[in-house]
């Protein structure tokens, strides 16, 4: 299986009560990319997020990871290079302990368990949270809650790492660490924010979604430099 982009074709996703949330998305990202995703509430980022790791699935068109569609059948395959941060982190963290948190995932490949404990110790290494394994989620900060559940994902050795609205709700101090932290991730970010300093700072590109539909696909500091695309999609 190849990882070296994710390709939306066409993409429209249809809610069960018959909002349209995406109405024929296409770009393609490649390996390495780090991108933004703007937009209102309810311009479709989240779903696409949640369509890119097989979560949801199109009501028409194609997602690809590398030379994979992402379908039902295929679902496994795509999370194993594929990882989601949730916009909560709670929800990602419901084990006794940070340890057994961060663990989860590799558990479920059936991984032999010297090397969980490898992925665990080097993903809380890189979070910040080495020495803490054996704290559960409610004795940790806001901002260290956020580092665990990048944790969690990190031990799956993504190739792809999703984040939907990271930085909300974190202090100036554990927004800078996260913003520190991603900046080490090597692979490819896709990145959906309402922090446009983030998106200025972390991601080289930025699309932006309204109403379902790419409203605006181009260099991240083109945007910042015309105020006018922002003011367009009312993000500004």
């Amino acid at each position: 299986m190849s990882h070296h982009f994710v390709k939306y074709t066409n993409v429209h996703y249809r809610y069960e009560d018959g909002t349209e949330a995406l109405k024929g998305v296409d770009f393609k990202v490649t390996h390495g990319e780090r991108v933004a995703l703007l937009g209102l509430n309810g311009s479709g980022k989240s779903t696409l997020l949640l369509l890119t790791d097989a979560l949801l699935f199109p009501s028409e068109g194609e997602v690809n990871v590398g030379d994979v569609p992402v379908t039902k059948k295929t679902a496994e395959t795509i999370r194993r290079s594929v990882g989601f941060v949730f916009q909560d982190p709670d929800d990602m963290l419901f084990m006794p302990s940070i340890y057994d948190d961060v663990a989860f995932g590799p558990r479920n490949m059936n991984l032999p368990e010297q090397e969980v404990e490898r992925r665990v110790n080097k993903s809380l290494q890189e979070v910040g949270l080495k020495g803490m394994e054996e704290k559960s989620a409610y004795q940790l900060s806001g901002g260290q809650r956020r580092s665990a559940a990048i944790a969690c994902v990190l031990s799956m050795e993504p190739d792809i790492l999703l984040l939907d609205e990271p930085s909300a709700n974190l202090d100036a101090r554990a927004r800078r660490s996260l913003i520190e932290l991603l900046k080490g991730f090597k692979h490819t970010i896709i990145l959906a924010t309402h922090d446009l300093e983030m998106a200025e700072e972390l991601c080289e590109r930025t699309v932006i979604l309204s109403e379902g539909v790419v409203a605006f696909d181009g260099n991240t500091s083109q945007i910042f430099s015309d105020p006018e695309i922002l003011k367009n999609v009312g993000l500004l």
